[in-house]
């Protein structure tokens, strides 16, 4: 059951891809840097009402750096009131560069498909949620489950990596400007990406029927990412008659969290909580 499973789970046991001495783990104020051992640290839903549903939560930052605290323990906080089993997601960065990161949010989705009897939840409605650039990784995840850039030869490569839903916190989407946030490609793709990948990682170009239904919040005072990032994946999930439901919100500058006082901004975890609830992920249902 999901109360025995360990709180923290290592994505790679048989040795992680590509594997390099980069020093040691960077962690403080909120923030964690300089990964090269991903893991899944798992936080088990409200005693009372376990829905069978997962989400694996990627923190924001850039690629150089995850916001552990307000995007991924905060957000799985919450989550876990609402009857989820959110797995915090750390995953290589900068460090490594494309494709390390997609390696690692697919990795997370296969294992716990694979082991969703272990953790008490159901292998058919596991979600990605991402913030920022996290949000970029978990729309990866969304439209390039099936790349061959995401396998790394392992047998778990065998079990689908396809998220059942996306959520996604003012998200890097696009790499080609006007729109592009120049850190976050910098810093995954390097400072001369090719054309290839570009266009590779400009999410809204990725989008099929197969994306999964997903959940858009931006705010017009983002002046980090801008807004169109959004607009551009939520274009492209409606071109591909993919379900999508998207908040565009005035006030909260870039890596607003959960915080108070923005105004209507401030109640995006309960649309957040509606559009969960609309699409059956909080209604419980028997675990396989």
């Amino acid at each position: 059951m999901a109360s025995a499973a360990p709180a923290e789970i290592p994505l790679w046991p048989e040795g992680v891809p590509g594997q390099r001495d980069i020093g040691p783990e960077k962690t403080g104020d909120g923030y964690t840097a300089n990964v090269s051992m991903p893991t899944l640290t798992m936080i088990a839903p409200a005693v009372d009402h376990p829905s069978g549903t997962a989400i694996i939560i990627c923190p924001g930052g850039g690629y150089v750096r995850m916001a552990t605290a307000r995007e991924g323990d905060q957000y799985a906080t919450w989550l876990s009131t609402l009857g989820v089993t959110s797995f915090v997601l750390k995953y290589r960065m900068q460090e490594f560069g494309h494709p390390a990161p997609l390696q690692d949010v697919l990795r997370a989705v296969r294992l716990l498909r694979s082991r969703a009897a272990e953790f008490g939840i159901r292998p058919d409605r596991i979600g990605v949620m991402g913030s920022s650039a996290g949000g970029h990784l978990a729309a990866s995840a969304g439209t390039l489950f099936d790349n061959p850039l995401g396998r790394t030869g392992a047998a778990l490569d065998a079990v689908s990596a396809r998220p059942d839903f996306l959520m996604l916190m003012y998200p890097v989407i696009t790499m080609q400007d006007p729109s592009a946030h120049a850190g976050s490609r910098k810093a995954l793709l390097g400072k001369t990406p090719s054309p290839e990948s570009l266009a590779l990682m400009s999410l809204e170009k990725q989008v099929t029927a197969a994306t999964p239904p997903t959940l858009l919040i931006h705010t017009q005072a983002d002046a980090s990412v801008p807004v169109e990032n959004s607009i551009l994946f939520y274009q492209a999930l409606t071109k591909a008659r993919v379900p999508a439901e998207m908040y565009l919100l005035e006030h909260g500058g870039h890596g607003m969290g959960m915080r108070a006082g923005l105004g209507t901004s401030s109640l995006w975890p309960r649309r957040a909580e509606e559009w969960l609830r609309d699409r059956g992920l909080l209604t419980p249902v028997p675990v396989q």
